[in-house]
């Protein structure tokens, strides 16, 4: 579990962290503030924006018009931290191993804890996770070279239009995953049954029919070697929603730090997006 904080970390600690309750209570503790990748298996873990009222609901309308980079899984109450829908004892304040502040589209630095960063005018908007599907496909014996190769999956800006939401657009950010081309129906049909989770690729093969103009140098995360025998596949991505909102200038965003996810109560094979309106 890289990234474990405290001193002197035992295996009691390590067991404990093998439940969800006992998981939550050290992240909420901060005795625990690392990547949540193949923790609580089977739970949904989600992206976390939290925004002003002032600006969420033209946010929602964003996320709603493109569900596939940014499928809500649950939706907060004005300045309520808990998210019921998502888990009966969630506290979005202290929840999160790590998160980021950015302030009028700047990056302020990153916390373990918002209580301070809090208002009584902020909502909080979860969605759906990418480790979702990543967790079905190399159950079904489908590897994931960055999980091989212990890298954070790259993922490209591109030249794939959104529908505005108001001050919210730009363009989709994917994520690239290379698969044997013999497994690619295969990931399709398996994604596609996680809407909310990005469901199935966006693109297959050429990155430049997208504009991703270079493997080798992702915008984000880390490249990853491709063999011969693979093709690139691109996924709707969630840093989508961060960049919009980041180039939207607006006064206070409060995100999960990368791979530091909210784990819910709520079973992947169980969760639901949000309809599209």
């Amino acid at each position: 579990m890289d990234g474990a904080q405290g001193a002197d970390v035992t295996d009691q600690d390590m067991g404990s962290w093998s439940t969800l309750a006992g998981l939550r209570a050290a992240i909420r503790s901060g005795a625990f503030s690392g990547h949540t990748a193949g923790l609580a298996p089977g739970k949904l873990q989600c992206n976390i924006a939290i925004l002003p009222e002032a600006y969420a609901l033209d946010f929602l309308r964003f996320c709603l018009r493109n569900p596939k980079p940014c499928p809500i899984v649950g939706i907060g109450e004005t300045g309520d931290p808990a998210l019921p829908t998502l888990g009966p004892d969630i506290d979005i304040c202290n929840d999160l191993p790590r998160y980021r502040l950015y302030q009028d589209g700047q990056f302020a630095g990153e916390v373990t804890d918002i209580s301070a960063h809090w208002r009584k005018d902020m909502v909080t908007v979860a969605l759906g996770c990418s480790f979702t599907f990543e967790r079905a496909l190399m159950a079904a014996g489908i590897p994931m070279r960055h999980v091989e190769q212990n890298l954070t999956v790259p993922m490209y800006r591109t030249s794939l239009p959104l529908v505005r939401g108001n001050m919210f657009g730009g363009t989709m950010v994917v994520s690239m995953r290379p698969l044997r081309g013999g497994d690619v129906p295969r990931a399709v049909e398996i994604c596609a049954k996680y809407p909310h989770a990005h469901g199935a690729p966006v693109h297959v093969g050429d990155p430049a029919a997208i504009g991703v103009t270079d493997l080798d140098m992702p915008d984000w995360g880390q490249a990853v070697h491709m063999r011969p025998d693979e093709v690139p596949v691109f996924w709707a991505c969630g840093v989508t929603s961060q960049n919009a909102l980041l180039s939207a200038g607006i006064p206070l965003v409060i995100t999960h730090a990368p791979g530091h996810m909210l784990i819910s109560d709520i079973d992947e094979d169980a969760a639901q997006p949000v309809p599209k309106p």
